[in-house]
């Protein structure tokens, strides 16, 4: 079992803050722009039950775009491959992840489930009577995956982003116009806001991260949390779509699968070795976390975390950075 180093941990983690100074939180969402961008930490967990951390892991991130992979978790356990993909693509895109572009192609359905229309969509099928119970379903099954019953959602934050989601609801109704969703557009942007302001701690992010590492079983009991092929076709997603029109990239530089959100998290899963939780609120023009995949670069290039492989490579892998 791979060891990883707390002393190199930090290390790493101080070595990339530097690049948050590229960045900048997301103020579209009036709530997030409240971070402090220059803030990285980072939890490693392995099978073992070790979580390695640096950083103040204790912030509560709000989950954004990560909320994608564990929503689309639920809806395939709930109604099937065959009956999700007849709604939602399985491609990756160059386009941005709120972009309305390709929805007017023929078929109207979002190429996959890691953009806002795709996601989109797949909330629309979490079942149940009610945004409240629906909503109560995804938090049982969030809190299943991370190991804690305490998780909840930030109000502050859900409630910025439904008066803000003005994009949103319009990739609602071009959805609604070609009967790809047939509920009530603020419905379901009241649902897809509180799905995105579930917040946790990186320690959840990490153990979630796990999870998938270990194809869907709890790495405690060993019990599974989701079936083996829905581990699988989450973290295809993680791989192909995981970070936005950036994900080429970030497969070539890191190869570990993974997903980011605006609020500045990434959530990773090396398959049989770890669960990744990173918070650095500083985001690229693609939407992820600048010094975040920066620290995952060095993490994946330290301990030949790449799924596509890799040598050990403990140089610096960044640059000299310039003020």
């Amino acid at each position: 079992m791979l060891v990883y180093n707390q002393e190199e941990l930090a290390r790493f983690v101080e070595e990339a803050k530097p690049y948050a100074c590229y960045g900048k939180v997301a103020d579209y969402i009036p709530a997030l722009a409240k971070a402090n961008p220059n803030e990285l930490s980072i939890a490693v967990y392995t099978p073992d039950g070790e979580v390695v951390s640096a950083g103040d892991v204790t912030v509560k991130v709000t989950l954004q775009s990560i909320s994608k992979i564990l929503a689309l978790a639920l809806v395939l356990m709930d109604h099937g491959e065959d009956e999700v993909f007849r709604k939602v693509g399985m491609e990756p895109t160059d386009y941005p992840f709120h972009s309305i572009a390709k929805l007017e192609e023929k078929p109207a359905k979002p190429l996959n489930p890691m953009i806002n229309a795709g996601a989109l969509v797949v909330t629309s099928m979490i079942e149940g009577g009610s945004v409240p119970e629906r909503l109560n379903r995804l938090l049982a099954f969030v809190r299943r995956l991370a190991g804690n019953e305490h998780i909840s959602y930030s109000d502050e934050v859900a409630r910025s982003e439904f008066a803000t989601a003005f994009l949103n609801r319009s990739l609602c109704y071009f959805l609604k116009q070609h009967g790809i969703i047939d509920e009530g557009v603020e419905e379901l942007i009241d649902l897809y806001t509180k799905q995105c302001a579930i917040e946790m701690t990186c320690v959840d992010l990490a153990r979630i991260g796990l999870v998938f590492a270990l194809d869907g079983r709890d790495p405690h009991s060993g019990k599974p949390l989701m079936p083996l092929d829905v581990a699988r076709i989450c973290k295809t997603f993680m791989v192909t779509c995981g970070m936005y029109n950036a994900s080429g990239e970030f497969a070539i530089k890191v190869g570990i699968p993974a997903k980011s959100g605006v609020s500045g998290g990434i959530l990773a899963a090396v398959p049989g070795r770890c669960g990744i939780g990173i918070f650095g609120p500083a985001l690229d023009d693609k939407g992820n976390s600048l010094a975040g995949v920066k620290l995952l670069e060095r993490l994946s290039k330290t301990y030949s975390l790449s799924i596509f492989g890799g040598g050990n490579d403990v140089e610096n892998v960044y640059g000299p950075v310039s003020p």
